[in-house]
């Protein structure tokens, strides 16, 4: 059984991840300070995780404490460049806070199969090499038995090994992430660094020095010269999620990185080479946003040398009863509780409903359904699929062939208005003197909240002028 550590100074996070793992089946201990963790003989554990910033030492002089033991860092989404800057002290990996539970066991689970992947002696790296590629192979990584997840896991089979740069393509929530991470654990850069930024999540402002860096002075409040995210993954990959949302400055900079392999920091009169696998994600069609102008069509081109759709889970039916017993078991085993099933009703509510927000919609309402149900079976009431929005799953009556509308509810006011509405009104009212950072402030969501809603009620981005 593997053994890791926790070292993180805040209770409740403590407490959570503690658990989390111990479900999985890990026998965890764990510390508030490095001082205290160094009493625990933090060399005899497999991994360390623990929190960037404590009481006392940082979370990376773990890094010189436990020389031969991995080191995954957890950090604020704030102190992500410092995240950077850890893994080129020796961290193995970052996850950004807060994250969720299966985010957590998918890093622990990677970086435990790499380190049983490496060769105990000289000369045994061919079979270790093999040994990760079967742990590290997309059916094992993502779930699949339909003929086209199946192609998907082909397709990446056989692009990974390459240097070839990749565009994933597919509807928020369809697995994108998991797909990077498979074709860079198939790479001959798996024992590098994955770098992983949703340029969605970072403001406009910021964008250029998180991905380029930037010299002390460069700006206001650049106090210190600091490692842009495509430095960090020199030798590694580098994941841009959501790349239909880099604005038109950063796109011309990347561009250069494609072009040429150098990037210039943000302030700085010199260029560097870097030697980085470029793998790119969107949900948005790049190809009519070059028409439009939103993106630049030599960049397209330069990151369309191989696409790989991910398809929706509405085009893989014969896959939701598999992921939903496999969300299950994971459940079970996270709240101690014996194993759970489907009734036959629920399996059936389940092949009905559209599932817009695909794999991550279908995992929440597990999530929802372990937690709420009294017994061992989930049932149609405990999904509360209907609940999410009656246009969101296909109504019984339509699918047994009765054709009779029930009258919709008339709304009481002018002032009754539902919270889509309400977000569709705030949106082109104010869109046109606010910035996107602005507006998602105001509503109080993030911007990859607001453009996901955007793309789902069809509201067009205002053109940045």
């Amino acid at each position: 059984m593997p053994r890791i550590l926790i070292v993180e100074d805040e209770d409740i996070i403590r407490s959570a991840v503690r658990k989390l793992l111990q479900h999985a089946g890990y026998e965890v201990a764990d510390a508030v300070s490095v001082e205290e963790a160094d009493n625990l003989e933090p060399d005899g554990f497999d991994l360390i995780i623990t929190d960037l910033r404590l009481p006392g030492a940082a979370g990376t002089e773990m890094i010189n404490r436990a020389p031969n033991t991995p080191v995954l860092i957890m950090t604020s989404y704030a102190s992500l460049r410092s995240a950077v800057d850890s893994m080129k002290l020796g961290a193995v990996d970052y996850i950004a806070k807060p994250f969720d539970h299966d985010e957590m066991l998918a890093a622990v689970e990677n970086i435990l199969a790499r380190q049983s992947a490496q060769p105990d002696e000289p000369g045994s790296g061919e079979s270790a090499g093999q040994h990760q590629a079967t742990e590290s192979d997309p059916a094992a990584i993502m779930y699949g038995q339909c003929e086209p997840m199946q192609k998907v896991f082909t397709l990446i089979r056989k692009v990974a090994p390459t240097e070839t740069t990749v565009l994933i393509q597919g509807e928020s929530g369809t697995g994108k992430e998991l797909a990077a991470r498979a074709l860079h654990l198939l790479s001959p850069r798996a024992t590098k660094p994955l770098i992983s930024v949703n340029c969605a999540a970072i403001p406009e402002s910021l964008i250029e020095s998180e991905l380029f860096g930037h010299e002390k002075g460069a700006f206001t409040g650049a106090v210190s010269a600091r490692t842009g995210l495509i430095e960090a993954a020199d030798g590694g990959s580098l994941f841009l999620d959501e790349i239909g949302e880099l604005p038109a400055e950063a796109q011309a900079r990347l561009l250069r990185v494609l072009q040429e392999s150098e990037i210039r920091k943000v302030g700085s009169t010199q260029s560097r080479k870097v030697d980085v696998r470029m793998i790119a994600a969107t949900h948005r069609n790049l190809k009519a946003m070059t028409r439009t102008g939103e993106f630049r069509e030599d960049l397209y081109y330069r990151l369309n040398v191989m696409q790989i759709r991910i398809p929706p889970l509405r085009e893989r039916r014969s896959d939701i009863l598999g992921l939903a017993r496999r969300f299950l078991k994971r459940q079970a085993e996270k709240l101690g509780r014996p194993e759970l099933s489907l009734s036959p009703e629920a399996m059936q509510a389940l092949e009905r409903c559209r599932w817009p927000g695909n794999v991550r919609e279908l995992e929440n309402a597990i999530e929802r359904a372990s937690i709420l149900t009294d017994g061992d079976i989930i049932t149609p009431a405990v999904l509360d699929l209907d609940n999410e929005g009656s246009d969101e799953c296909i109504p019984e009556t339509l699918v047994e062939g009765n054709n009779e509308q029930t009258r919709t509810r008339e709304p009481d006011s002018a002032n009754d208005l539902s919270l889509e509405d309400y977000f569709q009104h705030f949106v082109l009212e104010n869109q046109d003197r606010m910035s996107e950072t602005e507006l998602a402030q105001k509503l109080g969501i993030s911007r990859k909240s607001l453009w996901e809603r955007r793309q789902r009620l069809g509201i067009p981005r205002k053109k940045s002028s």
